[in-house]
C-alpha cells in the first residue's frame, strides 16, 4: 500500500556510522553513536540505532493507542509504552531485529486494554505497519 499523501518528512544525516555522529535537519537530534559493549563496542555516553527505533516505536505506539481510545470514546487515565529493541544475527546472513513492546493502560479493563493495542498494531501504527512481516513483535499488555 502506498502513501496517498506525505504529511511530514524527518530528515537525518549520520557520519561515521555506528561509531558516528546523528544530526536531524532541525538540529533537535545532535548526538555521537556508540555500539553497546554488548556487540563489542566501547558503550559509554552515546546512543545506537537499536535506542532510537525504541524510542520512535514507543511514542509512535502510544500516539496510536491513544489515537484508538479517543475514536472509540474510551477514557484512558494514563497510558505509557516501553520499546525492547533486540538486534542479533540472522540466518543465513546478516542481522535483524526484534520488537518487545510493554504497554500500560490505566482506567481500562483488560479486554477494552486488548482491543486497543490490537487496532493500534493492525490498522494505526505505522511502525507496525512498517514492520508487519519483518520484525518479530511482541505486545504486552502490563
Amino acid at each position: 500500500m502506498s502513501l496517498s499523501k506525505i504529511v511530514y518528512t524527518a530528515t537525518a544525516t549520520v557520519h561515521g556510522g555506528r561509531e558516528g555522529h546523528a544530526k536531524s535537519s532541525d538540529g533537535v537530534i545532535d548526538i555521537d553513536l556508540k555500539i553497546p559493549k554488548e556487540m563489542g563496542g566501547p558503550g559509554g555516553a552515546g546512543t545506537n540505532p537499536e535506542q532510537l527505533f525504541a524510542a520512535g516505536y514507543a511514542a509512535c505506539f502510544e500516539g496510536a493507542t491513544r489515537y484508538v481510545a479517543r475514536e472509540k470514546k474510551v477514557a484512558l487515565k494514563d497510558a505509557s509504552v516501553t520499546a525492547h529493541v533486540g538486534i542479533g544475527p540472522r540466518e543465513p546472513t546478516g542481522f535483524g531485529i526484534a520488537v518487545k513492546l510493554e504497554v500500560h493502560l490505566e482506567g481500562v479493563d483488560a479486554a477494552t486494554a486488548q482491543d486497543l493495542v490490537d487496532t493500534a498494531h493492525r490498522d494505526i501504527c505505522p511502525y507496525s505497519h512498517a514492520t508487519r512481516g519483518n520484525v518479530d513483535v511482541e505486545i504486552v499488555l502490563v
